[in-house]
């Protein structure tokens, strides 16, 4: 069996499982958030039962409007915590919490070997850790906070190998972009990914979650890595109660084998309006930007942080551009301001914002006028993604992000950093 079969076999209490059968699996984490929770709770309510499965493995997050932007999403935040409290849930409030896809790992929630369901497509992020993580409907998530199972069927594995050593400026975002540029929106359609290869052995723990999170742009299931020595060291001290390594058999059947030379591979943006539409920065051109931002749940991380300070420092946003720097959770922000990132990013002319998904859906902190450009380090830019439909948003790694807002185009890095 594959790594996503292995997990999926042992949750569901079977010796083995094929691509297309349908199981009844057991989850360990079931997630909503701001804008899903409230349906979920209202199916939840609709079952006539007055208690979940088991609380500590239910977790709400408030991260979409929140702090609220308005009277809607206040009511949404309220109906969620106060069901968070009548049931005792894992909930986290503002000022306390995070981007949830970055917040869950960071507190130990989320670890290896699991199978984790969420009321959003980028719960698939946890696969970094050698979890089964997608994401669900909110009908679905109701019956997981009911019962502890979800039914599914078993997806297909593409098994994706990065072989020789990433150039400089080039990670975990330039690697998936690339990938999704190459096999397409569809490409691993209701399959899980799951990345492997020497390229990826020497990927850091925030450079696999980025990839993991994009891989439903590329219409997966999940994306999963592996567990090696780098994730054990990422959850050492994280993790709240014991798990389970699994690793794929040596004769696992895989849909089809697609295999990459990163060292060819130089910093990646997507251009307007899909995730696939992607151009090596070296043949994207003159294209001036109004908006540059840096976080969300793909690249708000520490070490994504550390990359924009790097070449934000001591230099200066232009003008004509808003930087817009979101930490993906508290501590990212705390740990940012203790190395000076926090100071670097506001002398740049950068505003830096409390942790929140904000511009990245059009919520809020950024939404887009009619005419305006966008590089942006999330990872979506559909029609409308980020406010007007007549916007236009580049998706790129922080190191193109940060030239870029410095600049005033897109730019590669290596324009003004050496």
């Amino acid at each position: 069996m594959t790594l996503a079969e292995k997990i999926l076999a042992v949750h569901s209490g079977k010796g083995k499982v094929s691509p297309g059968e349908f199981i009844n699996v057991r989850v360990d984490l079931v997630l909503s958030n701001d804008i899903t929770a409230p349906l979920a709770i209202k199916e939840f309510n609709r079952l006539g039962i007055n208690k979940v499965y088991d609380p500590k493995k239910i977790v709400m997050v408030p991260d979409h409007f929140c702090p609220n932007k308005d009277i809607l999403s206040a009511e949404q935040a309220k109906i969620m915590r106060e069901f968070a409290h009548q049931y005792n849930l894992v909930y986290f409030e503002v000022g306390r919490m995070g981007i949830e896809h970055v917040l869950l790992p960071e507190q130990g929630l989320v670890l290896p070997g699991e199978v984790v369901v969420g009321a959003d497509s980028h719960t698939c992020t946890y696969g970094a850790l050698g979890a089964f993580a997608t994401g669900m409907g909110s009908t679905d998530i109701a019956v997981a906070m009911a019962t502890g199972e979800i039914w599914m069927k078993v997806p297909p594995t593409i098994k994706f190998v990065y072989r020789g050593k990433l150039e400089k400026w080039v990670g975990g975002k330039d690697l998936i972009l690339y990938t999704i540029g190459d096999i397409g929106v569809d490409g691993a359609l209701y399959s899980a990914m799951e990345f492997t290869g020497e390229a990826i052995d020497a990927l850091p723990m925030d450079g696999r979650f980025t990839m993991a999170n994009m891989a439903i742009e590329a219409g997966a299931k999940a994306g999963i890595f592996r567990v090696d020595s780098e994730t054990k060291k990422y959850v050492k001290d994280r993790a709240k109660r014991s798990y389970q390594v699994y690793q794929p058999d040596e004769d696992a059947e895989y849909t089809k084998t697609i295999e990459y030379d990163v060292s060819r591979i130089e910093p990646q943006v997507a251009m307007p309006h899909l995730p696939s539409n992607v151009k090596p920065i070296s043949q994207v051109g003159n294209i001036k930007i109004d908006q540059a931002v840096i976080g969300s749940c793909t690249n708000g991380r520490l070490d994504d942080l550390r990359l924009a300070a790097k070449i934000l420092k001591g230099r200066q946003v232009s003008p004509e551009v808003r930087c817009i720097i979101l930490p993906g959770t508290q501590q990212i922000y705390l740990d940012a301001l203790r190395e000076g990132l926090i100071e670097t990013f506001i002398k740049a002319g950068a505003a830096v914002s409390t942790p929140t998904c904000g511009p990245c859906l059009g919520g809020y902190m950024g939404v887009l006028a009619a005419g305006e450009r966008c590089v942006s380090t999330t990872n979506r830019n559909f029609v409308g993604r980020m406010g007007s439909p007549q916007a236009e948003v580049y998706l790129s790694g922080p190191a193109v992000a940060a030239a870029s807002a410095i600049v005033g185009q897109i730019a590669s890095p290596e324009e003004i950093a050496s």
